[in-house]
């Protein structure tokens, strides 16, 4: 039951994903901060300052989400060659990343990983979510590695930390598509999440267009002073004016 449920709000977000995601596109987080806070929502929304990306750059998305557990069980005594048997076997059994199959343009991945020290997220995974339409991911704990590739590869990532660590023995997969905890915000399927160089912030799905309306507003009203500045300096006008 509370599986049909899931699904049901799932369908039931995809309807107007379009619509949010060309209404947000060009709102900055402190745009989306200010529309919160317009409507009472200071106190929530906004990631801890500890989760920041790994270069500057800006995406906004529809949270999609998943959750891994730190993995109880003992780690077997094997040869290399019983290991990369095993390394296989925990992939595919212990540690599989089912929201890959799931993935819809727009997407904005988030990883609920316990707080665990270990790269769960790297270049291959990353990217090929990105082909899928993954715009970034979001993730706790430590969560990211081959982090040269991921400059690379342009692939947008906010994280607390990076980790070295590969999967085994270290992490397993829970569940999908269900509330998880990320920085202080409660993250639910299809929620908004907007991400840039000042962090991220998460926007109920309920809540999405009022706080677009404040958001934009008070992006309108910032762009205006600052191209009376630029006027005032002779700076040729660019896009955070115009």
């Amino acid at each position: 039951m509370a599986q049909d449920n899931r699904q049901e709000t799932l369908e039931r977000i995809k309807d107007d994903r379009i619509e949010i995601l060309e209404l947000y596109n060009d709102l900055r987080v402190t745009d989306v901060r200010d529309g919160m806070d317009w409507i009472g929502m200071h106190h929530y929304g906004t990631v801890h300052h500890s989760i920041r990306p790994l270069f500057r750059t800006k995406v906004v998305g529809i949270a999609r989400t998943s959750r891994y557990l730190p993995y109880e069980g003992p780690i077997p005594h094997l040869t290399p060659e019983e290991y990369t048997e095993w390394s296989a076997w925990y992939y595919k059994e212990v540690c599989p990343e089912p929201w890959q199959n799931d993935i819809l343009p727009g997407d904005f991945i988030v990883i609920d990983q316990s707080g665990i020290d270990v790269g769960l997220l790297g270049s291959f995974n990353t990217l090929l979510g990105h082909t899928k339409g993954a715009r970034g991911y979001l993730t706790n704990g430590g969560g990211v590695r081959d982090t040269d590739e991921l400059l690379l590869q342009k692939i947008p990532v906010w994280s607390q930390f990076i980790s070295q660590g590969m999967d085994q023995g270290r992490i397993r997969y829970d569940a999908k598509d269900i509330p998880v905890a990320i920085g202080g915000v409660t993250v639910h399927p299809g929620d908004i999440i907007v991400a840039d160089g000042d962090g991220v912030v998460v926007v109920p799905r309920k809540l999405a267009y009022d706080v677009a309306k404040y958001a934009i507003q008070e992006l309108t009203n910032d762009k205006k002073s600052r191209k009376d500045l630029y006027q005032t300096l002779g700076w040729e006008l660019d896009d955070t004016v115009l």
